[in-house]
C-alpha cells in the first residue's frame, strides 16, 4: 500500500494501546467491509504491528446480503477482501452463518412471536461478534482485537472501562453494554475519539475503495427494514391474526394480521380511526394474540425488571442512568437489586418513562462511563 495517511506510525500506535512496541504486535482486526473497520484495519497497519483481519459471514439472506449499508455477507465481504490486500495485510472469511442463525436470527423471530421488541444487534456482540472472533483472535496469537465500534476504552483505577463516544451521534455503547471485563481487557476501539468526518478523511488518504460507502441502517439481516417478511419466513406457524382492544375498556377496535407487525409506543399504522383522542400501544398479548392500545399516559412506567444483568467493573456511588431504547436520552435510575452475573435486578425511574418495551435493552451509566446492564423482562406502570 502506498503510505498516504498523515497520521505518524506513533500516533496510530497510541490509538491501539499496545503492550510494547508496536513491530512486535499482531493485531486482528474485524472487517465488516464498512469504512468504519476498514479505517481501523489502515490504523492498525500504519502503527507497524502485524495485522490480520478478519471477516464473520454471518448471513446470505437474499436481498439483504447485497443491499447497501449491510454487513458481513456478499458485497461486503468483497470489499474487506479488497481494503486487505490494498493494506497489504493478511485476510480471512469464516462462515458463521449456521451460529448466526440460530443464536440472533431465530431468537429475533421468536422475540417478536412472544410480544417484545429484540434488539438482535447487541445479540450478535454478545454472540459471534464478540465471543468467537475473541477466541479466533486468541488463536492466532494476537495481543488485541480491534473494532469499528464508536465507544471508548479508558483505564480506570480498577481496569479498563467502556465509555459513550466523542461523536454523540455515532455512539454504539448501548448495543455493547453485555461485554465483559475480560472481553474488554483485550478489545480495542481506536474510532471512539473521532468524528466521522475524521473517519472519512483517513479511508480517502488511504485510498480505500468503501471511503464513500453508506453506513449501515436498521438490522443488517432485514431487507428494506422488513421485520415482519423475516419473521414469517422463519416461523410461518406462529403468526396469527388476532384484536385489537382497548387496553382501558376492553372494547375491540378491529382487527389485526399478527402481532409481528406492532411494538410498545407504535403509534402509526393501527388502521383505528374515529377515536377521541391518539392511541398507541400499550402492550401485546401474545398468548391471545391481542394488541393492546390506550392514551399516551398509559405508556407511562415506573419501573422495568431486567434480566441476564451484566457488570462492567465496580458500581460507582453516584447518581446513574439508563438508556431504555438506542435513540433515548439516558433517565435518572435507581437500582433494587444486584447487577451482574446474570442476576434480575429492578431498575426504578426518578420520573415515569414512556415507551418501554420488553425485549429491548435497559444499558446503565454513570456520566460518560457504561456499568452494565440487561434485557427488559416485564415493566410496573404507573398507577392512573
Amino acid at each position: 500500500m502506498e503510505d498516504s495517511l498523515t497520521l505518524t506510525p506513533a500516533a496510530a500506535a497510541d490509538l491501539f494501546d499496545l503492550p510494547r512496541a508496536a513491530s512486535d504486535c499482531r493485531i486482528v482486526v474485524a472487517m465488516s467491509g464498512g469504512v468504519d473497520s476498514s479505517v481501523v484495519a489502515a490504523l492498525a497497519a500504519k502503527s507497524g504491528a502485524e495485522v490480520i483481519g478478519v471477516t464473520l459471514q454471518l448471513y446470505d439472506f437474499g436481498a439483504a446480503s447485497g443491499r447497501k449499508g449491510a454487513c458481513c455477507a456478499g458485497d461486503d465481504i468483497r470489499d474487506a477482501r479488497a481494503v486487505a490486500d490494498r493494506l497489504g495485510i493478511a485476510h480471512y472469511v469464516h462462515d458463521h452463518e449456521s451460529a448466526f442463525r440460530e443464536d440472533v436470527v431465530e431468537g429475533f423471530a421468536d422475540a417478536y412471536l412472544a410480544g417484545q421488541t429484540p434488539v438482535p444487534c447487541i445479540r450478535c456482540n454478545m454472540g459471534p461478534k464478540f465471543t468467537d472472533l475473541f477466541a479466533m483472535a486468541r488463536e492466532l496469537g494476537a495481543d488485541c482485537l480491534a473494532t469499528g465500534h464508536y465507544v471508548r476504552r479508558v483505564m480506570g483505577v480498577a481496569g479498563p472501562e467502556l465509555h459513550r463516544a466523542i461523536d454523540p451521534a455515532r455512539d454504539q455503547s448501548y448495543f455493547l453494554y453485555a461485554t465483559t471485563e475480560d472481553q474488554l481487557d483485550y478489545l480495542r476501539f481506536p474510532l471512539g475519539g473521532m468524528p466521522k468526518t475524521d473517519v472519512r478523511r483517513l479511508a480517502e488518504e488511504a485510498g480505500l475503495r468503501n471511503a464513500a460507502k453508506p453506513d449501515s441502517q436498521d438490522i443488517c439481516f432485514v431487507p428494506d427494514g422488513d421485520y415482519a417478511s423475516i419473521v414469517r419466513k422463519m416461523r410461518p406457524e406462529g403468526v396469527r391474526p388476532g384484536k385489537i382492544v382497548h387496553a382501558q375498556t376492553g372494547e375491540i377496535l378491529g382487527d389485526h394480521r399478527g402481532i409481528i407487525q406492532y411494538t410498545v409506543g407504535q403509534r402509526r399504522g393501527l388502521d383505528i380511526g374515529g377515536q377521541p383522542e391518539p392511541l398507541y400501544v400499550i402492550s401485546i398479548d401474545a398468548p391471545s394474540a391481542e394488541v393492546r392500545v390506550g392514551p399516551r399516559r398509559m405508556l407511562a412506567v415506573d419501573a422495568a425488571r431486567i434480566v441476564e444483568t451484566n457488570r462492567i467493573g465496580p458500581l460507582p456511588d453516584v447518581q446513574l442512568t439508563a438508556k431504555v431504547r438506542s435513540l433515548a436520552k439516558p433517565v435518572p435510575v435507581t437500582l433494587e437489586g444486584p447487577l451482574g452475573g446474570g442476576a434480575e435486578t429492578i431498575i426504578r425511574f426518578a420520573q415515569p418513562e414512556y415507551g418501554v418495551a420488553p425485549g429491548q435493552a435497559a444499558v446503565l451509566y454513570a456520566g460518560d462511563r457504561v456499568v452494565g446492564g440487561g434485557w427488559i423482562a416485564e415493566t410496573q406502570r404507573t398507577a392512573s
